[in-house]
């Protein structure tokens, strides 16, 4: 099998275009004989572009004129060689399966009481027995870091379910509808752009009170401007698209281009951005925890934790450091996954 004249292999990436123009079925070595007859024209076929992961799959096609190895054996072989040429992906994926498997089972980690611990045992640095040492009251410190990830990740998944929610649809309303609720939505999204993340928030745990739950609609309410744009700027974009207008132009309703066309085909950076946006509510959340406006004590929660060690730093360094260095962690892995979302989605 061969190539078909004027089909061009793209590359996802955009790092190469290679361009073949090759008589189907003839060899690549071979050579027109002068004393041979013309043959007759070849039909002439509209350009295609074949779009292709790497490198590897262009030469496969540009040679057999197909990718070898496709069925799920070939597939599964790609998704090695992707992971082991992405090290720091592979790192951010397990680091946030680690993490939600502390939060789900948290008694397959360790067996300490996070909340109980043993006066004799107070202080202790990290050790074999203890991996992250024990604080003032003789507790677990790793324990109650594992215990903490249940409130502190269901906090950040009910923060960017607010925020995805309610941004995309002002943004999928704006983009679609524009207009006067196009300058409505922009509007009330630079007042929410114009105020400090963390000021905002803070007035509105103001307004309705302490706790993990309503930190978390706090923070959510502080990214609903950046889904909206995101999602405004996508529809948009789709909306201006050939197929769309020629699926208006053919008598197809609003809301089936809206299903259709528009709301599948801008949903890929918007998925980046939950991923982005995890990262940035733990971090907003372990703030506003950190300030004491979260779960009150003795229930462990990240940012409680690193504020419970500041009146030990200098002796017990390990009461901060290590359930911040879990923070950082979580994090940098979000910020990651977000990084390859991002260039996947802007693939589709």
């Amino acid at each position: 099998m061969s190539t078909r004249p004027g089909v061009r292999i793209v590359l996802r990436d955009d790092v190469r275009v290679a361009d073949r123009a090759a008589v189907v079925d003839a060899p690549p070595s071979a050579t027109p004989d002068p004393d041979a007859p013309p043959a007759d024209t070849p039909e002439v076929r509209t350009p295609e572009e074949i779009e292709v992961a790497d490198r590897e799959d262009a030469r496969a096609i540009i040679r057999y004129g197909r990718v070898r190895g496709a069925g799920p054996a070939g597939r599964w072989r790609r998704g090695v060689r992707y992971a082991v040429r992405r090290p720091g992906l592979v790192v951010a994926v397990l680091v946030v399966l680690l993490v939600t498997a502390w939060a789900v089972v948290p008694q397959l980690f360790t067996s300490y009481d996070p909340l109980t611990g043993v006066p004799a045992d107070r202080l202790q640095p990290p050790s074999g027995a203890h991996l992250f040492g024990t604080d003032h009251l003789g507790r677990d410190v790793y324990a109650r870091v594992v215990h903490g990830a249940s409130a502190s990740l269901s906090a950040t998944v009910i923060a960017v379910a607010v925020g995805l929610v309610a941004g995309s649809l002002l943004g999928l309303l704006a983009g679609f509808v524009r207009g006067w609720v196009d300058d409505v939505v922009g509007r009330f999204v630079d007042v929410l752009l114009a105020i400090p993340s963390i000021l905002l928030s803070l007035a509105i745990i103001t307004a309705l009170g302490f706790g993990t739950v309503k930190v978390a609609i706090a923070v959510g309410i502080t990214s609903v401007a950046t889904f909206a744009r995101v999602m405004r700027a996508e529809v948009l974009r789709t909306s201006t698209s050939v197929y769309v207008e020629a699926a208006r132009a053919s008598g197809v309703r609003w809301y089936g281009v809206l299903g259709r066309h528009v709301l599948p085909n801008s949903t890929g950076p918007v998925l980046a951005l939950v991923a982005l946006e995890l990262g940035t509510a733990v971090l907003a959340i372990s703030a506003l925890s950190f300030l004491g406006y979260g779960t009150p004590p003795p229930a462990p929660e990240w940012g409680s934790l690193v504020s419970g060690g500041r009146d030990y730093l200098a002796t017990a360094w390990w009461l901060t450091t290590m359930p911040g260095l879990v923070i950082v962690a979580v994090v940098l892995s979000a910020n990651r996954i977000a990084r390859a979302l991002e260039r996947t989605g802007g693939d589709s």
